[in-house]
């Protein structure tokens, strides 16, 4: 391969990784998850661990959101 197509590929890469990677961590901080915190900004795996927390592991349970609601 190619140095330059490499380079691309790389550039491609970190366009993709980056945004994922950056709202994945915000709302790790903003829930105060700790470890997923340290786990996301430690492991580099083109996005896949982000993308699952941001749509799996930080959703809120449907019962959180009623006790939460109810305290208000």
């Amino acid at each position: 391969m190619e140095q330059a197509t490499l380079m691309i590929l790389i550039l491609i890469a970190l366009a993709w990784t980056i945004p994922w990677k950056g709202v994945a961590l915000w709302r790790a901080s903003k829930k105060n998850h700790l470890v997923w915190f340290i786990v996301l900004l430690l492991v580099n795996t083109l996005a896949i661990l982000e993308i699952l927390y941001i749509f799996i592991f930080s959703k809120e349970k449907k019962k959180q959101k009623k006790r939460k609601r109810r305290k208000r």
